[in-house]
């Protein structure tokens, strides 16, 4: 899946490094962790000496559960299906006691081939990635982020293809409309927020080989995930609302 920031000119990341690399001591949780992106970003942080509460949404072997029995205490493993509220609310209330430097939520899906027009694609495929892309994600932001410090950061995995401005080329029409519409629902969010001292992140990665998105991807995660973090990292003590790349550049709307 073609995410059109990889067009984007690189940033400098050197400016960051007192801030993005030290990531001991951080509590993250990360929303979506299973495989992909969303296990890359937990494996990433534990890596740099974090402690990481990952979800997933089915039990079983995965590996973020061989990354869990890896790190040891470091990571933690929780059960979550962002479409089940009721899962959110039990995820919520074991946490309750917890304090997150950092939640983010990963979950999406894509069940239309690139070049399905949005009209093709059956209703109940695009009503899943709806509920899951947009409103699920929203549920675990909405449901979760007072666990957050209020001078933490919420950062959402949106996309390049959310950008209205940058579709130049069509294709992925139904996953662009849901990352679309999720970059409009936490805009709407960040004006709730608005005087709040939490940085709220749109992020997009770039298009990455992983399971979504397909092995033609122009970035192996090693080249997506740890330049991420460090934008992420980044932003800590800015609050308000940003749309960004992988290298810290603003995507366009």
């Amino acid at each position: 899946m073609r995410d059109d920031t990889d067009d984007t000119d690189q940033t400098d990341l050197h400016e960051l490094a007192d801030t993005a690399t030290r990531t001991t001591s951080r509590q993250v949780l990360v929303v979506g962790a299973t495989r992909g992106l969303g296990l890359a970003l937990a494996e990433e942080y534990a890596g740099r000496g974090a402690h990481v509460v990952a979800t997933e949404r089915s039990d079983g072997p995965s590996g973020l559960r061989a990354l869990a029995e890896h790190h040891g205490d470091a990571v933690e493993v929780e059960r979550l299906d962002v479409t089940r509220p009721d899962q959110v609310a039990a995820l919520r209330e074991r946490l309750r006691d917890r304090t997150f430097d950092l939640l983010l939520v990963v979950a999406g899906i894509s069940l239309a081939p690139q070049d399905a027009a949005g009209i093709d694609i059956a209703t109940d495929d695009f009503a899943r990635m709806m509920e899951t892309n947009v409103l699920g994600v929203m549920r675990a932001v909405e449901g979760l982020d007072d666990l957050v410090a209020a001078d933490g950061i919420v950062a959402v995995m949106s996309s390049g293809q959310g950008s209205v401005a940058n579709n130049t080329s069509g294709g992925f029409e139904v996953y662009r409309a849901t990352k679309a519409a999720l970059n409009q629902m936490v805009r709407s969010y960040a004006v709730r927020q608005s005087g709040g001292s939490r940085s709220i992140l749109l992020l997009a990665p770039g298009w990455v080989r992983t399971d979504l998105g397909g092995p033609g991807a122009m970035l192996e995660v090693s080249e997506s995930i740890p330049p991420l973090v460090d934008t992420v990292e980044a932003q800590r003590g800015r609050p308000g609302l940003r749309f960004l790349d992988r290298h810290g550049d603003d995507v366009p709307w």
